[in-house]
C-alpha cells in the first residue's frame, strides 16, 4: 500500500488530499485554481504538497481526480463539432427531440430552443435497418455509408456519431459503418452507440452518444496533456477520474467514454460525506458543499448516496448515471442586491467567483456578498488561516450599508437578512432531494463542507429540523478525501422490454450472468485484482404504459429464491413510497444493468486525544458576534487544538486552516472521536 493523492478541482481552488495508505497520515493542501490551463494548479499542488509530505512524486501510486472539465464543455458550449450516421429517414432525430418545453403553458412562446450538439448539416443518413428484435430487415449499402462518411470528412467535423434504429438490440450495423469511418477519418474519435449506451428509445440513445463524441477531444487532451506532466514530474502513478456516479474510472476509459465524468466535481464531496458518515457512525446524511458560486445538496441514506440514471447538465441530460446532486446558485461570493422594481432583498445567481471575489478579501470586489455579510456579523473573524489571510472588515462594512440604505434598515440587519436568505435558498435545494423524494428530513443529520458549508449548517439544520449539523474534519477538502477513498466502477446496460409474466427466471439470470461476465472484464482490463472485484445487478420495472421506470438492485440469489415475484412485490413498495398509490395494471421489465466494483479502501479516521470535557486548551480569543437581533459575547477557538470529547457551548466559532463552523447560540457542539464536530440543540 503506498500513497494515493485526491485532486478536486474547483473553480476557485484545487484542493489536494494525500493518503498514506500504511500509516492512515494524510497531509492536506490547497492552492489557486488556473481555470486556462488546469494542470498548472495541480502541479504546483503536488509539487507543495510531495514536499510537506517528504516524499517523492514517483512514491504516489494512485492519482485519483474529479474534475469540471467535461461539465464546463457542456455549460460553455465548447464541445467539437460533431457528425452524427443514423438510420435513414431519421435525420431529424435531434432537431424534433422529445417535444417537450420547460416553464409554463406559454413557455413555448418565449423559449429559445437549444442548439442541438450534432448540427442538421453534419447529420448524414444511411441505408440499412435492423428490427427490434436484433434482425437484419434491410442490409446496409456500403458504398452510401462510405458516400455519407466522406461527407462528413468535407465538412470538417472533429467527432462522429454512428447512432442506428434498433441497434440496442443487435450493434453489427454500428460496428460495420464505426469500422468504415475509422478507415476514411482515420483521426477522429468515434463514438458508437450500442457500445455507449445498448438501451432502447433512440433519441436518449442518440443525445447520449452524441455528447459522449462532443465532448471526447476536450477531454481527451486534457487527460494526455495531464498524463504528461505527471510523468515529467517523475510521477507514474494509475491515473483515475472520478464518475457522476460517485465511482473510479481509468484514464483511458474516460478518454473513451467522457459522458460518465459530467458530474464528477460535485461527486467526490458525497463520497467524501460517506466516508466520514461511517467513522462517525451517522448512516443518514443531507450533505451540503457550499463554495464560492454554487452550493451542491445530496442525499444519503444507510450510507448508500441515491443515484439517478440521468446526468443534467444546464439544459443537456444524458442517460449516464449520476449521483442524485441538486445545485443552486447561492455560495460565498454570491451577490446581494435590491432590485428598483419590487424593493426586496434578492441574494445570487451572481457570483464575485475567485476574481475579484468579495469585498473582504481586498482584491478588488465591490459588490457586497454572503462573505460580506458573515465578516459584518462577526462570524468570520479578521485574521484568518494564522493571520496569513486579513480580511478587510470596513470595506465589508460599507458594502452592505449599500443594502441597509436601499431597504431602510439598520446595518447589522441587513446583514442577518442576507444570510438569511442564503440559508432559505439551500434550504429549498434540500427539501427538492428530502421532502419532494418521500424523505423525511428529521430523519437525517446534516453535514457541511466546502469552504463555507460549516458556516451555515447550523441554522440549515435549524431549518430542517435535521440534527445533529455536523462540520467534518478538514471540511474544505472533503471532495479530494472524497476522490481518494472511493472505489473503481463500471456498468453496463440491456434492454429487456418483455412483460414480467412472459419472462423466465432462467432467462433473466443468465442475461445477467453475461453482463456480470462483461463488467469484470473491464475491471480486469483497468488492473483491478480479481479477488477484489463484486457486481451488483439493477431492473428497471414499470407498470405497462407507463412512460417511467423504477430502478431495483437484485442479487441472482435473490431472484432465484424469490423468483419475478420478488421483484414485483419491492416494486410496488417503492411505488407507493414514491407515489403514494399503485396500479392493477401488469408490470413490465424494461432494462437491465450490471455494475462492476472494485474493493473499497477501509481506511480508517485517525483517533483524536481523548479531552477532559472542558476546551479551555483550544481557545484563542474573546469575540463578539451579532446574533438573534443584538450582540453576543462568543468564544474562538482553534480546531487542530480541541480533544475527543470537548464540549463547545454556542454562539462560538471554530477556525481552522481550509473553513469555519459557526456554533449558534441555544446550540452546543461535541468533538467525537475522530474530531468531526456535532451541533445539537442545547
Amino acid at each position: 500500500m503506498g500513497y494515493r493523492l485526491g485532486v478536486d478541482v474547483g473553480g476557485t481552488f484545487t484542493d489536494l488530499l494525500l493518503f498514506d495508505a500504511a500509516s492512515g497520515n494524510f497531509w492536506r493542501h490547497k492552492t489557486p485554481s488556473t481555470p486556462a490551463d488546469s494542470s498548472e494548479g495541480i502541479l504546483t499542488g503536488v509539487t507543495a504538497i510531495c514536499a510537506e509530505a517528504g516524499i517523492d512524486a514517483g512514491e504516489i501510486e494512485y492519482f485519483l481526480h474529479g474534475t469540471t472539465v467535461a461539465t464546463n464543455a457542456v455549460l460553455e458550449g465548447k464541445g467539437a463539432k460533431v457528425g452524427l450516421v443514423t438510420t435513414e429517414g431519421y435525420r431529424d432525430i435531434l432537431q424534433i427531440a422529445r417535444s417537450f418545453v420547460p416553464g409554463g403553458l406559454a413557455g413555448w412562446i418565449v423559449w429559445p430552443k437549444p442548439e442541438p450538439l450534432a448540427a442538421l448539416e453534419n447529420t448524414v443518413t444511411v441505408k440499412g435497418r435492423m428490427n427490434a428484435a436484433g434482425e437484419e430487415v434491410r442490409p446496409l449499402v456500403e458504398s452510401d455509408v462510405r458516400a455519407a462518411l466522406t461527407r462528413l470528412r468535407d465538412n470538417g467535423v472533429e467527432a462522429v456519431t454512428v447512432c442506428l434504429i434498433n441497434a440496442y438490440a443487435d450493434g453489427a450495423h454500428e460496428k460495420r459503418v464505426g469500422e468504415l469511418a475509422a478507415e476514411i477519418l482515420p483521426d477522429v474519435p468515434i463514438s458508437v452507440s450500442h457500445e455507449v449506451l445498448p438501451e432502447m428509445q433512440e433519441y436518449e440513445r442518440a443525445l447520449t452518444t452524441v455528447a459522449n463524441a462532443s465532448v471526447r477531444p476536450v477531454v481527451s487532451r486534457y487527460v494526455s496533456n495531464l498524463r504528461n506532466r505527471l510523468a515529467d514530474e517523475g510521477m507514474n502513478g494509475r491515473l483515475s477520474l472520478l464518475r457522476s456516479d460517485g465511482g473510479l474510472m481509468s484514464s483511458e476509459k474516460a478518454e473513451e467514454h467522457p459522458v460518465n465524468i459530467l458530474m464528477s466535481g460535485p461527486a467526490g464531496g458525497v463520497t467524501g460525506a460517506i466516508w466520514v458518515g461511517q467513522n462517525a457512525g451517522i448512516r443518514n446524511i443531507l450533505t451540503l458543499d457550499v463554495g464560492g458560486t454554487s452550493t451542491d445538496v445530496a442525499l444519503i441514506e444507510d450510507l448508500e448516496a441515491r443515484r439517478q440514471r440521468n446526468t443534467e447538465v444546464g439544459h443537456l441530460s444524458v442517460r449516464a448515471s449520476a449521483l442524485d446532486v441538486k445545485t443552486v446558485g447561492a455560495g460565498g461570493g454570491s451577490i446581494a442586491y435590491v432590485p428598483e422594481l419590487t424593493g426586496a432583498l434578492r441574494v445570487g445567481p451572481q457570483s464575485a467567483g475567485a476574481v475579484p471575489g468579495p469585498v473582504a478579501y481586498g482584491k478588488g470586489g465591490e459588490l457586497p456578498t454572503v462573505t460580506d455579510a458573515n465578516v459584518v456579523l462577526g462570524y468570520l473573524p479578521e485574521n484568518l488561516l494564522g493571520g496569513a489571510f486579513k480580511l478587510d472588515r470596513d470595506g465589508a462594512k460599507a458594502a452592505v450599508q449599500t443594502i441597509a440604505d436601499a431597504l431602510g434598515i439598520g446595518l447589522m440587519d441587513a446583514a442577518r437578512g442576507i444570510i438569511d436568505i442564503v440559508n432559505e435558498n439551500m434550504f429549498g435545494a434540500l427539501r427538492m432531494i428530502s421532502v419532494q423524494q418521500g424523505y423525511d428530513p428529521r430523519d437525517f443529520a446534516v453535514m457541511g463542507f466546502g469552504g463555507a458549508g460549516p458556516l451555515h449548517v447550523n441554522a440549515v439544520a435549524r431549518l430542517m429540523g435535521s440534527w445533529p449539523a455536523i462540520s467534518p474534519v478538514s471540511p474544505g477538502v472533503l471532495c479530494a478525501l472524497g476522490d481518494a477513498t472511493t472505489r473503481m466502477r463500471t456498468e453496463t446496460a440491456r434492454s429487456w422490454s418483455r412483460l414480467a409474466s412472459a419472462t423466465q427466471v432462467d432467462d433473466l439470470i443468465a442475461m445477467l450472468d453475461e453482463m456480470a461476465e462483461q463488467v469484470r472484464g473491464e475491471l480486469l482490463a483497468d488492473g483491478v485484482p480479481e479477488g477484489e472485484i463484486t457486481t451488483t445487478f439493477e431492473i428497471d420495472v414499470r407498470y405497462a404504459g407507463q412512460a417511467f421506470e423504477v430502478p431495483l438492485s437484485v442479487t441472482p440469489d435473490l431472484l432465484s429464491g424469490d423468483g419475478i415475484e420478488g421483484i414485483l412485490a419491492r416494486f410496488d413498495e417503492e411505488h407507493e413510497r414514491l407515489f403514494t398509490f399503485n396500479m392493477e395494471t401488469p408490470h413490465e421489465i424494461v432494462n437491465l444493468r450490471a455494475v462492476g466494483l472494485g474493493s473499497g479502501l477501509d481506511l480508517p479516521a485517525a483517533q483524536l486525544e481523548q479531552g477532559d470535557g472542558d476546551p479551555a486548551a483550544a481557545k484563542i480569543r474573546d469575540h463578539t458576534l451579532w446574533m438573534n437581533g443584538r450582540e453576543q459575547d462568543a468564544v474562538i477557538y482553534d480546531r487542530a487544538k480541541l480533544r475527543a470529547g470537548d464540549i463547545v457551548p454556542g454562539p462560538a466559532i471554530v477556525c481552522e486552516m481550509d473553513s469555519t463552523t459557526l456554533i449558534e447560540s441555544d446550540c452546543v457542539a461535541t468533538v467525537d472521536s475522530v474530531g468531526n464536530i456535532l451541533i445539537n440543540l442545547a
